[in-house]
């Protein structure tokens, strides 16, 4: 068997992250902006960036561009991947293909490619995701089929098993090891805090930000360079921001029968697209490149597909199998916040206390938001980049996702 070949991070960029806007109403930042506008956008800064500081550098070179997209349906439809290439003016031999892991895509999007360049398959790949949450919500493919009149059916095992919703599996993970609204909350109030706090520096900030020019027929162009959802107040004044927390009902179950999930303590509902560049190392040498990263491992697993959410747990476990590392050895957990139980239950099983300054140091999905496909490769860029600017050496991400599956990485700088 030939030796796998090295595969490191030369640079990853990401766009900010705007409020969801449904039909129109209480429009985000990024609302009017399409997702093949928000990832070509990433594709187009990431490669400018490199040809900055590799002359030699060839676009022709890329082998393939793979996008994470969970909601596969009108302009997130038809192969987004390849369309990303041809949006971004890639030479037309640039393949391009998208992925979809729920959640998780993004970060399924870094791992494939990295698995092609470590057999050989290529010595430059782009990685990605994106999601426009105003555009189509979750599920949007299947409502379509139906309101169009289309057969829709599962296998009844499917059925038998059944999905929860997202809010009641995070629900049942509270009751599952008893944590309390307050728990969840501080955990909230930590990510806005870490996030405004980390968008404040803004030097490294801008390292990592792609901004997006938003144009409407009839209004004035309008540049977006930040994050829309952190919470300044979270960070600026505490107390008066925990008052506001503690005031919010629970979304999926009633306050009179135990629910503690509310809009404090889950994901933001957001646009937003990133892209990662992965190179062999001896490559990216050759071209003159400094790589941020290398990857030292990655591992997929699932759990219980109705309380879901669990998943991270198996993966990381896997994952340590695999390397014989431990927590001991991680200084970057990135656990992705699509509800703070989650994040909870992984701090529980490993030992570690949410509050430890490793968790998320430029928050996490609570704050920034969870634009789902997008995601696994945003909160990857925001954990390379925090390695280097925190000159610490090792990084793990996690991400659980629908149906119970889970992706983990492990990642080392340079």
């Amino acid at each position: 068997m030939a030796e796998l070949r090295e595969v490191v991070v030369v640079d990853g960029v990401r766009t900010p992250t705007g409020k969801a806007g449904w039909g129109g109403l209480k429009k985000g930042s990024l609302s009017d902006v399409s997702a093949q506008v928000l990832i070509v956008t990433a594709v187009e800064a990431l490669v400018k960036r490199i040809q900055e500081n590799a002359p030699n550098f060839d676009p022709a070179e890329i082998e393939d561009v793979a996008v994470g997209c969970c909601s596969q349906i009108g302009e997130q439809s038809g192969n987004l991947g390849r369309l990303t290439a041809i949006g971004a003016g890639l030479p037309d031999n640039v393949a391009g293909w998208t992925v979809d892991r729920y959640c998780n895509s993004g970060l399924q999007a870094v791992t494939a490619q990295c698995h092609a360049i470590m057999c050989g398959y290529g010595d430059i790949m782009i990685a990605g995701g994106v999601e426009s949450m105003s555009h189509y919500s979750m599920g949007s493919s299947i409502d379509a089929a139906m309101r169009a009149g289309l057969p829709v059916s599962f296998h009844p095992k499917i059925m038998e098993r059944g999905f929860m919703i997202m809010g009641l599996s995070a629900e049942m993970v509270a009751e599952k090891y008893g944590f309390t609204r307050e728990e969840q909350d501080k955990l909230g109030l930590q990510s806005h805090q870490r996030a405004v706090k980390a968008m404040r520096d803004e030097e490294a900030y801008k390292r990592r930000i792609v901004p997006v020019n938003v144009a409407n027929p009839g209004e004035p162009p309008q540049i977006v360079d930040k994050d829309e959802s952190p919470r300044a107040k979270c960070l600026d004044d505490p107390e008066a921001a925990w008052k506001d927390i503690t005031k919010l009902e629970p979304r999926f179950k009633p306050l009179a029968e135990g629910g503690t999930v509310t809009a404090a303590n889950s994901s933001g509902i957001v646009d937003g697209g990133a892209a990662v560049m992965l190179m062999e190392r001896g490559k990216a040498e050759k071209l003159g490149l400094k790589p941020m990263a290398r990857i030292v491992a990655t591992a997929v697993s699932a759990s219980d597909p109705t309380i879901m959410l669990l998943g991270p747990i198996p993966a990381m476990k896997k994952i340590f199998a695999r390397t014989g590392m431990t927590m001991d050895d991680i200084s970057v957990f990135e656990a992705n916040e699509a509800f703070a139980t989650p994040v909870l239950a992984f701090c529980k099983e490993f030992g570690v206390a949410y509050d430890d300054p490793r968790i998320n140091p430029t928050g996490g999905a609570i704050a920034l938001g969870h634009p789902v496909g997008c995601s696994g490769a945003l909160y990857f860029t925001e954990m390379v980049h925090h390695m280097v600017n925190a000159n610490v050496r090792y990084g793990l991400q996690t991400l659980c996702g629908g149906g119970g599956v889970a992706n983990a990485i492990i990642v080392e700088k340079i």
